[in-house]
This record gives C-alpha cells, sequence and structure tokens, in this order.
C-alpha cells in the first residue's frame, strides 16, 4: 500500500469511528452526512468519495458493527466444542456486545428500512446460523440448520429486549438457556 492509499484508508476508518460514536449520541435521524463530516473535520466530498452515499455508508457502518461482532463471539467461542457451552458462550458474547453498544445497534436496527443494510442483515443472520448449526447437531436436534436459523431470530430477539430495557434482563438470558437444556428428547 501507498502512501496516498494508506491515507485514504485511515480517512474511511475515521469516518467509520466516528459515525460509531456519533450514532450513540444522535440515532439514525441526527446522523447526516454534515454531522458526520463536521464531527471528524473534513470536507463532503471527502465522505462522497469513500462512500458514495448515505446508504453506502450506513451499509458500511453495518459490516463493521457486525465484523467487531463477529470477532467477540468467535473468541468467546474458542476452545469449546460444538453444543451447549459454545452456543451460551457466543450467545452471551453477542448480547453483551450489542448492549455495549446499544446506540449502534439501535441506529442498525432503525437503518434496516434501507434495502443495501436489509440484504447485508440477512447475509450476516446466514452466517450466524452456520456457526450456530454444529451446535444444534451436537445437541442432537434433528433439523439443525432450521434450529440454528430461528436460534439466531430468537437471540436477537432476546437483544432488543434487552436495548429497550438499556441493561441485562437476566430472566431473558435464563429463557434462552432453558430453551436448549430442557427441551424434550425426543423433539419432533
Amino acid at each position: 500500500m501507498n502512501l496516498r492509499q494508506d491515507a485514504a484508508a485511515r480517512t474511511r476508518s475515521a469516518l467509520i469511528d466516528s459515525g460509531l460514536r456519533l450514532a450513540e449520541r444522535v440515532g439514525l435521524a441526527g446522523l447526516s452526512v454534515n454531522a458526520l463530516v463536521e464531527e471528524l473535520g473534513v470536507a463532503k466530498g471527502t465522505f462522497f468519495h469513500h462512500f458514495g452515499s448515505r446508504a453506502g455508508y450506513l451499509l458500511a457502518l453495518h459490516r463493521e458493527f457486525h465484523d467487531r461482532l463477529e470477532t467477540v463471539i468467535a473468541t468467546a467461542m474458542a476452545g469449546h466444542d460444538p453444543g451447549y457451552d459454545r452456543l451460551l458462550a457466543g450467545t452471551t458474547a453477542y448480547l453483551d456486545a450489542c448492549l455495549r453498544d446499544r446506540g449502534v445497534k439501535a441506529l442498525l436496527l432503525e437503518a434496516r428500512a434501507e434495502p443495501l443494510v436489509a440484504d447485508e442483515a440477512a447475509l450476516r443472520n446466514a452466517r450466524s446460523a452456520a456457526v450456530g448449526e454444529p451446535d444444534f447437531a451436537a445437541l442432537g436436534w434433528p433439523h439443525p440448520h432450521d434450529a440454528a436459523r430461528l436460534w439466531v431470530g430468537l437471540v436477537a430477539e432476546a437483544a432488543l429486549l434487552e436495548l429497550q430495557a438499556g441493561q441485562r434482563q437476566p430472566g431473558v438470558r435464563e429463557t434462552l438457556t432453558r430453551y436448549l437444556r430442557d427441551r424434550p428428547a425426543n423433539p419432533g
């Protein structure tokens, strides 16, 4: 990478980081191009050079947030064999990260009306289900792929409940564990 490319990558990264911080304070409605460039002290043209549009920027924010989430989840799941403990470690890591960055999570939920973001969310959900599928297989679920897909939706809903409350919801988290632990021996 040459100096020009390195400077461009740093500027793009700074715009993303600035947007993640700004999202915590102002939500989607306040996350305007003007607010972003003012926050970082760059020209509007710089923003459009890197993202093309506000929708492109929201997509980049979504990707960055979820890339960070995937790293946190993978770290939490590392060292666990597929099954109950691994699945719950990843689930807890996801919920804690969403709660820690609740302004960004809220912004991204609002941004799902944007088709680019909705498509990316569907891709991320499919990837998350693929990560959880071996856990459901190890737990003996008859349709591990479908179980993992439904689990992703259930955990996302749990994150919304915690987002609305602004804190961990122990009852919600306990219920998630019971869905796995207390399932019938022969579901079907």
